[in-house]
C-alpha cells in the first residue's frame, strides 16, 4: 500500500503523455477487445452514420442541421434561426452547457469516450486503420524504430494516405453543416477557382483533421479539451466514473503458480489496464483527468479476471462512494437541483419557440431626417423597414395605419411587399397625413402588418409634424 500511495503523489506531478524533460511521450495502446468494446463499436457505427447522412437529411425539404456563421443562417431541426433570434441560440447553447453539467455530475466522462467526434475518430476509425496497417502496439513500436526500407516505406505511406482520405471526407461533411450540401456539391464540381473561398476552407478543414488524427492525438483530449479541465471541478464522490476497487485489488500482488496469499488483493499487477489506455494513464490511481471513460481498461481487467477464475469488475463502472459504503447515490441534491434548473430553461425555450413570430419587423426613421409638407397640403415621414422571413414559404405583406386619422402609408410601385423565403426584404416608405389632422408635434404611430387580410403583428412609431401656433 506504501508503494502505491507513493506512485500517486509522484503521479499528480507529472502527466502520463509528457516526460521530465517536458518532450512529447508518444502512446502505444494496446488493441482493445471485449463486451464494452463491441458495445463501442455499435454507438461508433449509429453516430457516424448519422454524421455523415446528416447533410443529406431533410424535414419538409428543408436541413437537419445548418450552422452557416457566414451568412449568419442557421437551421435547426428543419426550424429557422436569424441573428434575430440571437436570444433563441443563446439559451439553447445554455440549456445544452446545463445538460453537459448535469451528464458530468451523474456519469462523469462518458460522453468523451463513447460521443465526443474526436475520441470516434480517433479510437474506432483512425486507431483502427493503424491496428489494420501496423499492426499492435508492440509491432508498431518496432517499426517505427526500424530502419526505412520498402516494407516501412508502404506502411507508413499507405496509412497517412488513408488517414488523408479520411480527412477530406470529415472536412467535406463539416463544410456541408456549415454552408449546405448544394454549396459543397458545386464547390467539389467546379474548378477551385470558382470558389475559392470555399476551396480554401475545404484545404485548411482536411489539414487540421489530418494533423489533429495523424500526430495530436490524445492531446486534443489531455492538453485542449475544456471540457476535460471543467470536469474535474464538476465530478464529485457519486459520480458514476470508471473505478478501480481499490478495496478488492489491493494490495496488489504478482501471481504465481501454486502459491496463494490469502492477504493479496485480487489485482495481479499486469498493467494491461495501463497498456490499453489510449491516454497512458493508470486507472488504479484513481479518477484522472485524462481518462475520457473508454472503458478500455475494463475490459482487460474483465478478461484477465476471468482467466485468473476471480469475479470481473475489479474495475468497473460505479463511483468513490458505492465503492467506499457500497451504497449508490445517483440522484444526489446536486443532480436534482440541475435537473429542475434544466427543466425550467426547455419550458421556457419551448414557450417562446411556440410564440415565436414567423417574420421579424423592424421600423424606423430614417435618421437626421425631420417632417416634409408636400404639394397637396400633407405632412410626410420618411421611415427604414426590415422584414425577416424565418420560413421557408413567400411572404407578401401589407402595412396599414392603424390609430391616427387620415393617415396612410405610401410606397412607391405596389403597396404589397414580397418578401422571399428564408430571406429578408429591406426598403422605405413614407407615412403621409393632411395638416389638419395634426394635433401635435410628435405622435404615436401603430403600424399594423397584414398577410392574407389577416393583421400578423403590430409595430409602434413616432410621427413628427409642425408646431402648432397658438392664438
Amino acid at each position: 500500500m506504501d508503494n502505491h500511495y507513493e506512485f500517486e503523489e509522484e503521479y499528480r506531478d507529472t502527466i502520463s503523455t509528457v516526460d521530465e524533460e517536458g518532450k512529447r511521450v508518444w502512446v502505444y495502446p494496446k488493441k482493445p477487445k471485449g463486451n464494452y468494446h463491441n458495445y463501442r463499436i455499435l454507438v461508433t457505427i449509429i453516430l457516424l452514420g448519422l454524421l455523415f447522412s446528416g447533410p443529406f437529411i431533410s424535414i419538409d425539404g428543408h436541413p437537419l442541421l445548418l450552422l452557416n456563421i457566414f451568412e449568419r443562417k442557421f437551421v435547426i431541426l428543419g426550424q429557422a434561426f436569424w441573428p434575430q433570434d440571437f436570444f433563441l441560440l443563446a439559451l439553447l447553447a445554455v440549456i445544452f452547457f446545463v445538460f453537459i453539467i448535469l451528464f458530468t455530475v451523474a456519469f462523469g466522462r462518458v460522453w468523451c469516450g463513447w460521443a465526443c467526434p474526436q475520441t470516434l475518430f480517433m479510437e474506432m476509425v483512425f486507431r483502427k486503420i493503424e491496428y489494420w496497417i501496423e499492426g499492435d502496439a508492440n509491432q508498431q513500436r518496432k517499426l517505427n524504430a526500424a530502419p526505412w526500407n520498402a516494407s516501412k516505406i508502404w506502411k507508413k505511406s499507405l496509412k497517412h494516405f488513408i488517414y488523408l482520405a479520411f480527412s477530406i471526407l470529415i472536412s467535406h461533411t463539416v463544410m456541408a453543416y456549415l454552408i449546405g450540401i448544394e454549396e459543397v456539391q458545386e464547390i467539389v464540381t467546379q474548378p477551385p477557382a470558382a470558389h475559392m473561398s470555399g476551396f480554401i476552407g475545404l484545404v485548411a478543414f482536411t489539414g487540421i483533421f489530418y494533423w489533429v488524427f495523424a500526430y495530436f492525438r490524445e492531446q486534443a483530449c489531455v492538453a485542449v479539451c475544456p471540457y476535460g479541465r471543467l470536469q474535474s471541478v464538476l465530478i464529485v464522490k457519486d459520480t458514476m466514473a470508471v473505478m478501480y476497487d481499490w478495496l478488492r485489488g489491493e494490495p496488489r500482488t504478482k501471481l504465481k503458480k501454486n502459491e496463494q496469499n490469502a492477504e493479496a488483493g485480487d489485482c495481479i499487477d499486469c498493467k494491461l489496464c495501463v497498456h490499453v489506455c489510449p491516454t497512458g494513464i493508470d486507472i488504479r490511481n484513481g479518477t484522472q483527468l485524462e481518462c475520457v471513460n473508454c472503458t478500455a481498461c475494463m475490459d482487460a481487467c474483465d478478461d484477465v479476471m476471468t482467466k485468473i477464475s476471480k469475479p470481473k469488475g475489479l474495475i468497473r463502472l460505479s463511483s468513490h462512494t458505492a465503492i467506499e459504503t457500497g451504497q449508490k447515490k445517483l440522484f444526489t441534491p446536486r443532480v436534482a437541483g440541475y435537473s429542475v434548473v434544466l427543466v425550467a430553461m426547455m419550458v421556457f425555450l419551448s414557450f417562446m419557440l411556440i410564440s415565436r413570430s414567423d417574420v421579424e419587423i423592424t421600423v424606423l426613421k430614417v435618421p437626421g431626417t425631420l417632417y416634409q409638407k408636400t404639394d397637396d397640403g400633407q405632412i410626410s415621414n420618411l421611415y427604414n423597414i426590415q422584414f425577416v422571413n424565418k420560413t421557408f414559404e413567400e411572404m407578401k405583406l401589407e402595412l396599414k395605419v392603424l390609430n391616427l386619422e387620415g393617415a396612410h402609408i405610401d410606397r412607391v410601385g405596389t403597396q404589397e411587399i414580397v418578401i422571399p423565403a428564408n430571406d429578408k426584404y429591406e426598403g422605405v416608405f413614407f407615412i403621409k397625413m393632411p395638416t389638419t389632422h395634426i394635433i401635435k408635434t410628435k405622435s404615436s404611430v401603430d403600424i399594423g402588418v397584414f398577410r392574407k387580410g389577416e393583421k400578423i403583428d403590430e409595430i409602434d412609431t413616432k410621427f413628427l409634424g409642425p408646431v402648432k401656433m397658438k392664438r
